[in-house]
C-alpha cells in the first residue's frame, strides 16, 4: 500500500477518533477526555508519526 499525505492524515484521524470514542465508553468525565486525554493523544501521535517518517527516510537512504 502506498502512503501519501492524504491517506496518512485519514488513518491518523481515524485512530485518534476510535481511541477517543472508546474512552467515552468508560466512566471517565467527558471534559477530562476532551481537555486532557484527546490533546495528548494528538500530540503524542504526531511525535511518533514524525519519528516514524524520519526513520523511514533514514532507512530508505541506507
Amino acid at each position: 500500500m502506498e502512503f501519501d499525505a492524504t491517506r496518512t492524515v485519514a488513518i491518523f484521524i481515524l485512530l485518534i477518533a476510535v481511541g477517543a470514542l472508546a474512552l467515552f465508553a468508560t466512566p471517565m468525565e467527558q471534559s477530562t477526555i476532551l481537555m486532557m486525554v484527546l490533546p495528548s493523544m494528538v500530540v503524542g501521535g504526531l511525535v511518533f508519526l514524525l519519528l516514524g517518517v524520519k526513520h523511514g527516510e533514514y532507512r530508505a537512504m541506507r
